[in-house]
């Protein structure tokens, strides 16, 4: 800019001429010079090629040069300061940087310069134009002269020179515009003072002192016979609704509508009669008819904005309006000669009453609305029903052929500028059908009736009004057409009548008061009843009129209500809803029961779970809340019901599954069905859509292993040759399927989105993959690993013989970390999961790939093995307390306090070997006093050889390959301990199956041997550093305390010591009394965390349940999982609810920042318990024990006698 050449302003001009020239239509529309600056101003939002025109790209760049590069540092600056404090939002950003640029030297330097420079250009073009304007009116002196007895003639906008005029506009100019508008004037006078009203900013004509006398000479000058002057007072009504703000164009609508009030009330006005009908090519018709429509379509505009200011003036609107359509003339003459009233021209311009429509849409409006047809105006609605009643009588008369030769007669082209005075009637009819249709949608407007008629003895009910409409639809199935026949809209009573019924269908309760009663639906079937008694019984029965009682029918059986009165009648339809809504709230107060584990142990036992999932699916299916008595969500529901066996059997039978999966595949692969497609999807941001979130967080919460064992287990993928693009997946297998292991080219083809979707089932995978039991599932029945290491095959580049670089992208990154994930065990110290995103730089996935075994070792972290701490002075105490003899109770109190004591002090040293001894030794202790043995001893004397041939499920083999994995890599184990931990758990399994009781069951999890791997007899094999011999006598002698109850998950499998119905259940006592009293405490002890689940749709007993039962491997270190064990032995199985607690505890502030997010379940499926250590919550634990042992121990003492 600083080089500002000739040729630079020769090019600026053509920019600004090529702005002007597109925009302006938009300015010499313009009522004034202020209209068109604010045109202009606000250009950037109302033209579409704004940032196309050249001058504005040559302000953008010029920008750009001269501040971009400080406003990106600016933008660095404030970044890099805020995140030091707390993260900041973009419009934050946005005004501190605006503000920042627009105070700084250079912004002013530049506006300076383009200031300066714009002044030349415009300058130039000025002098320019004033040349070429002097000429032009040279030329218009001349036509002028021509023109001048034709003044009025001009139709151009009355603004086209707004731009070289500057108005001031003064109480005297005004005062001296009101003398020139009087009727005694001249007409060029009373013209010229119009053309410069309409000239003046609207605001200006609003504000002054004299708008009330000004707006009573245009009242009057509104019935001026000459039809130019006319308009031209209509264009500035138009001008000031289009251009001021409500109060101010409230001042103009109650104008209009007085004016038009007291033009029909006053007798010197021309208004056509009925008889005579309306000739709209009459000028007075014509001149009336556009003061009604002017009106109307402000009508119809302004409940867009009038909510955004004072009541008073909607209301002032509302009833000068109903006042207006409210005016009737004098009826003491024949209807043939009646006048017609205001509501027949509404009728002509608007004749559906979208301004009722509009109006009634709203609760702001409709509320005053309501209240002046009551109070003030009833006899509006009156009128529309009389008209009709009358219009059914008139059908009754005529016959049918005469009502088809009316319809031909109206539909004359020759007649397009006529309206007869049936048609007139009919257009009313339609007019008020539509408002009385809208008004019974309401609650408030059917407390309108009943109506009083004049000439009936009877009042007009609710019920009377719907059997008019009804019979309606048989006695006028094709009534007159309003205008030709190329009119779009279908305009027959069957079809208004059926709109109406459809809308009213649709409202419940609106239905249930208006169409759910015996005389309405008799109304509907009298002529098909008589048509089934023979032609001559229903002369009116068209196919149309059948076809239009067809949809209402169909409308009223799709609803219970509806379809109970249509089989049975109202008499029996009360008692049937009576018991219908007695059953109906039994199952809502039985389905509050779901909600907590031990409720639902109550569901199960008492065979109600199934019908009260299925009163959940139907509720969830309407959108319904799922409890009325309490808010629980839908997803706390299905994750307590899946959380069990016979839950996740009972939600498949419901369809509730199936609904889920296709909703799933809709979002996924499909997009929504009601919406229009205009443009094409846009490609999702996230690895997870968030049109498919809410699907993929209801399949977490509905795949815990108790539901993926029943709903996969033992079933194989379909694994077709093809799948159809319409073939739409219904249950978890079809899922995994077609979203997950993607083993084949036809599965890949069958899908739209096959990134997204794939990505979509990877997540998936690495969420239910959390839990142990699933992911060896999944592994033993699909082979996962494999499948996922053949794809990451596949997508690699060789670029040489000897060098192969994997392709990164957003499939083989989330591949890497699922293989990662499902193939190394450690805890958050223990192992390193690869991220999902990339970095940036010039190495953006610095991550290994693999595609085969053995993985890289740089997922793992270095691990040693603890020394041994044994000969520690503290430790040596508390090996010295188990030679002491003191009282049983006394020695047993003594061993806790030294745990406790070394706990809080060295927790450290409770590994290894010494954790060993002090575990061997405790629980030997406890089994010989009967005290506090809870199961009674079992002989067991099978050998290895007895057991050598026994079977393990292919769980359990791969489990015991995990476990051995795991217990090498932290220095516990050798390569032969998988032979002895397989014996072991044989072992294990002939143990138990003597303590079992036989049990018939459709459940899956019930018939064999525990559906799981045995994690406890793992941890366990590990601690004893995988000695089989010690391994297997500690545990006969643990299974005989409470505690192995709890810890060891297989040990009550099945189990003789409980009652039967629990054992049919197929709910372990971990669930019904563990997690549900882990769910009890945390809504005393951490209110906020209880919130939290409860508002993300998720159960705290899931996630806790999938903890104990993997004995929180992948969660905790393993120094911690031995120490929870630990703590549970030493202390009892009660503080295995404590240590849960205190885990959500210290989880508080992560819980309630991924409930911000709405990803609390992958959280807590996905990340191990950072941080967390049992030691340092040992004291936390100690007073929940003290607050809470007498109840909680005591239920799990309890866990043997309870019973239905």
């Amino acid at each position: 800019m600083a080089h500002f050449s000739g040729e630079d302003e020769v090019m600026l001009q053509a920019m600004l001429r090529q702005l002007f020239q597109s925009v302006k239509e938009k300015i010499t529309g313009a009522p004034s010079l202020e209209c068109a600056e604010e045109i202009l101003l606000h250009l950037e939002e109302t033209d579409e090629n704004f940032h196309n025109y050249e001058f504005v790209k040559y302000l953008r760049q010029h920008i750009c040069n001269t501040l971009g590069s400080m406003i990106e540092e600016e933008m660095e600056k404030w970044t890099s300061d805020q995140n030091q404090d707390e993260e900041t939002g973009y419009d934050t950003v946005v005004q501190h940087v605006t503000k920042r640029t627009q105070e700084s030297k250079e912004y002013k330097e530049m506006m300076h310069s383009l200031k300066n420079i714009m002044m030349v250009v415009v300058e130039s073009m000025i002098n320019k134009f004033e040349e070429d304007e002097m000429r032009s009116q040279e030329r218009q002196k001349k036509i002028q002269k021509e023109k001048s007895n034709s003044y009025c003639t001009d139709n151009c906008s009355d603004s086209d020179s707004s731009f070289n005029q500057s108005y001031k506009f003064c109480q005297g100019k005004l005062q001296l515009i009101l003398d020139q508008l009087d009727p005694g004037q001249p007409k060029e006078v009373r013209y010229e003072a119009l053309q410069t009203l309409c000239s003046a900013p609207p605001s200006d004509v609003l504000n002054c002192e004299n708008w009330t006398t000004l707006c009573e000479k245009l009242t009057v000058s509104l019935s001026d016979p000459d039809p130019v002057f006319s308009d031209r007072i209509l264009k500035f009504y138009a001008q000031m609704f289009t251009l001021s703000p409500l109060h101010m164009t409230k001042e103009i609508y109650t104008s209009l509508a007085k004016y038009l009030k007291l033009y029909f009330l006053s007798r010197e006005n021309y208004i056509p009669t009925l008889s005579a009908g309306i000739d709209i090519s009459n000028p007075n018709v014509i001149c009336l008819l556009k003061k009604v429509r002017l009106l109307n379509e402000y009508q119809k505009e302004a409940p867009s904005f009038w909510i955004r200011h004072p009541e008073k003036y909607m209301e002032e609107i509302v009833e000068n309006t109903l006042s207006l359509l409210s005016v009737k003339h004098d009826q003491s003459h024949l209807v043939s000669q009646k006048i017609l009233d205001p509501i027949y021209f509404f009728a002509l311009v608007d004749t559906k009453a979208v301004w009722f429509k509009k109006w009634m849409h709203a609760y702001y409006s409709r509320t005053a609305v309501l209240r002046l047809l009551e109070k003030k105006y009833k006899s509006l609605i009156t009128t529309a029903v009389q008209q009709c009643v009358q219009y059914f009588e008139l059908c009754e008369a005529m016959k049918a052929d005469e009502i088809l030769g009316h319809s031909k007669h109206c539909g004359n082209k020759q007649k397009t500028f006529y309206y007869s005075g049936q048609e007139l009637q009919y257009i009313y009819f339609i007019h008020s059908l539509c408002l009385l249709g809208r008004l019974l949608i309401y609650t408030q407007g059917r407390r309108l009736f009943p109506i009083k008629l004049k000439n009936r003895k009877d009042l007009v009910s609710l019920t009377d009004l719907l059997v008019l409409f009804t019979q309606l639809i048989y006695y006028s199935p094709t009534c007159p057409k309003m205008t030709s026949a190329a009119h779009l809209d279908n305009y027959s009573p069957a079809s208004m009548v059926t709109e109406v019924l459809r809308i009213l269908c649709d409202q419940k309760e609106c239905a249930i008061e208006c169409l759910y009663n015996n005389t309405v639906i008799e109304a509907l079937l009298q002529p098909i009843h008589n048509l089934m008694k023979g032609a001559k019984t229903a002369p009116n029965c068209s196919e149309t009129a059948l076809i239009h009682v067809a949809d209402i029918l169909a409308r009223i059986a799709s609803v219970e209500e509806g379809l109970t009165l249509l089989l049975y009648g109202e008499n029996m339809n009360s008692s049937e809803e009576k018991s219908m809504a007695w059953e109906e709230n039994l199952l809502d107060d039985l389905l509050n029961f779901a909600a907590t584990p031990k409720g639902l142990l109550f569901l199960q036992r008492t065979g109600a779970i199934n019908e009260c999932v299925m009163f959940m699916f139907n509720r969830y299916a309407k959108k319904l809340q799922i409890s009325r008595h309490k808010k629980f969500g839908c997803g706390v529901l299905v994750a307590q019901v899946a959380s069990t066996a016979a839950g996740a059997i009972a939600l498949q039978s419901s369809g509730f599954i199936n609904a889920l999966i296709t909703e799933l595949w809709a979002n996924l692969e499909c997009g929504r069905d009601d919406v229009r497609v205009t443009h094409p999807r846009s490609t999702p941001v996230d690895p997870i859509d968030r049109s498919c979130q809410k699907s993929f967080l209801a399949l977490v919460n509905l795949l815990p292993y108790p539901a993926v064992y029943e709903l996969v287990g033992n079933q194989d993928l379909p694994n077709k040759a093809e799948y159809s693009l319409r073939e739409v997946p219904t249950c978890v297998i079809d899922i995994i399927d077609r979203l997950t292991i993607l083993n084949s080219e036809a599965k890949i083809r069958s899908l739209f989105n096959y990134e997204q979707s794939h990505i979509f089932g990877l997540r998936l995978l690495s969420v239910v993959c959390c839990d142990l039991d699933t992911l060896l599932l999944l592994e033993a029945q699909y082979q996962v690993s494999e499948t996922l290491l053949n794809a990451q095959e596949e997508n690699i580049l060789e670029t040489s013989e000897s060098h192969r670089d994997f392709i990164i992208d957003g499939l083989s990154v989330e591949r890497n970390h699922v293989l990662v994930r499902i193939n190394f065990i450690g805890g958050p110290m223990e192992r390193i999961l690869p991220p999902r995103v990339l970095e940036k730089g010039d190495d953006p996935y610095p991550w290994p790939m693999f595609s085969s075994y053995p993985l890289p070792n740089c997922y793992l972290s270095e691990v040693t093995r603890n020394a041994d701490l044994k000969q520690d002075s503290d430790l040596g105490k508390l090996l010295l307390c188990f030679k002491m003899s003191d009282k049983q109770t006394e020695w047993i109190e003594n061993c806790r306090r030294q745990f406790c004591k070394m706990m809080k002090a060295k927790p450290d040293i409770l590994s290894g070997s010494a954790l060993l001894e002090l575990l061997e030794k405790f629980v030997l202790h406890l089994s010989e006093s009967p005290s506090e043995c809870y199961f009674p001893s079992v002989e067991y004397t099978a050998t290895d050889a007895n057991v050598k041939n026994e079977s393990l499920s292919s769980v359990q083999q791969l489990g015991i390959k995990m476990t051995v994995r795991y217990g090498k890599f932290l220095n516990l184990l050798k390569d032969s301990a998988e032979n002895d931990l397989t014996l072991v758990l044989k072992h294990c399994g002939r143990f138990l199956k003597q303590q079992q009781a036989p049990v018939k069951s459709s459940l899956l999890c019930l018939q064999g041997t525990y559906a799981g791997h045995d994690w406890f007899v793992s941890s366990l094999f590990m601690i004893m550093l995988g000695d089989k011999e010690k391994t297997l006598r500690f545990l006969q002698q643990f299974s005989r305390l409470l505690t192995s109850a709890f810890l060891w998950l297989p040990r009550l499998h099945v189990s003789r010591y409980l009652p039967t119905d629990t054992i049919e259940s197929g709910i372990h006592p971990v669930y019904f009394c563990s997690t549900h009293y882990i769910e009890m405490l945390l809504k005393v002890e951490v209110p906020l965390v209880f919130s939290a689940f409860h508002m993300s749709g998720f159960a705290p007993s899931q996630i806790c349940l999938q903890w104990i039962t993997q004995c929180f491997w992948n969660y905790l270190d393993w120094i911690e999982i031995c120490h929870y064990i630990a703590t549970c032995v030493f202390l009892g199985p009660d503080y295995q609810v404590y240590l849960c607690i205190a885990i959500f505890k210290h989880l508080q502030q992560d819980i309630l920042q991924h409930t911000q997010t709405q990803d609390l379940q992958v959280f807590l499926k996905e990340e191990a318990l950072h941080g967390f250590r049992v030691s340092d919550y040992l004291e936390y634990m100690e007073i929940l024990e003290q607050n809470y042992r007498p109840v909680v121990l005591r239920d799990m003492r309890n866990i043997r006698v309870q019973s239905t």
